[in-house]
């Protein structure tokens, strides 16, 4: 008898508060769906994406993909915020780093 495991794609996304900043991830993984945007934005593709992370499948890297693209406007703010905040963060380091001299 051939039995095949069928795994359910919204098990593959969990977004748990006080784990990966609450941010969507993969289950089971520390890797966050944005990671793999960026990762697909900068040209590369969901096998290389993949390669990247050997502990991670190709179904994992697409619904991280299906995800994102399904909830797009969330995700494209929440980006922003954090690209934001991580500028402000480097400004300030840059000032402490140029004051104090």
């Amino acid at each position: 008898m051939n039995e095949t495991t069928t795994v359910e794609i919204g098990s593959l996304i969990t977004q748990t508060p006080g784990i990966k900043g609450g941010t969507p991830h993969l289950a089971g993984t520390g890797v966050a769906v944005r990671t793999i945007v960026r990762w697909y934005r900068l040209g590369m593709s969901p096998e290389e994406i993949a390669g990247e992370y050997p502990h991670l499948t190709l179904a994992q890297v697409y619904a991280a993909l299906a995800y994102f693209h399904a909830n797009r406007e969330g995700m494209e703010a929440q980006m922003t915020a954090e690209e934001t905040e991580s500028d402000r963060i480097e400004r300030e380091h840059r000032h402490a780093q140029t004051g104090a001299a």
